[in-house]
């Protein structure tokens, strides 16, 4: 195996893999909830801001040019899952102002700096002390990006089926998934407590 094929398949499996990188499924899941499969372009959107605010400090910290303790990020990382859980849930109903930019492109960008902390961390680990770290750096943040677009796929499917086929109102899907996303999260933020 190649190492692009190596490290993309240890991206897609990090967030992919529901035991260890749930946080992460949780903050894709909850920054979708708002939206249905019609509203894919704002999805893609919202999925790109997230994927460049993670990328910048992907490739920062694992280059070891900013540094932030591993306790300290992996607090402030379900509080920006219940940050954007709370946001749903105070939104107006289907509430999509016709700006071209949206609060919660702001938000995605900035909440995936502090996501990109997360994963640098794993990735620090698997590298050591390489020296060459842009092939895997590159292919580890498009292993991600893959993981993460499968999980909207689902997401937006399963938004489907549930809203447009058995006719769940759009206010409740989107209530029933952000609270339950913002109590799981503050579990996660009492269990990573720093102080």
């Amino acid at each position: 195996m190649s190492e692009f094929g190596l490290y993309f398949g240890m991206g897609k499996d990090h967030i992919l893999d529901y035991s260890g990188g749930y946080d992460h499924i949780l903050f894709v899941v909850v920054l979708c909830a708002i939206y249905t499969l019609h509203d894919w372009r704002r999805v893609l959107i919202l999925v790109t801001a997230f994927t460049v605010g993670h990328s910048i400090t992907l490739a920062l910290a694992t280059l070891r040019i900013i540094s932030v303790r591993s306790d300290v990020v992996e607090f402030l990382i379900p509080l920006t899952i219940f940050l954007t859980a709370g946001s749903n849930i105070m939104k107006r109903e289907d509430y999509f102002p016709e700006r071209k930019i949206q609060l919660n492109y702001a938000l995605a960008l900035f909440f995936g700096l502090i996501h990109g902390l997360g994963f640098s961390n794993y990735l620090r680990e698997i590298l050591g002390k390489s020296a060459n770290i842009a092939v895997p750096l590159l292919a580890f943040n498009i292993g991600l990006e893959f993981g993460q677009i499968v999980i909207v796929l689902l997401f937006l499917a399963s938004c489907f089926i549930f809203v447009d086929l058995f006719g769940v109102s759009r206010r409740d899907w989107r209530l029933v998934i952000s609270s339950a996303i913002a109590g799981i999260s503050l579990v996660l933020m009492k269990d990573a407590a720093f102080w």
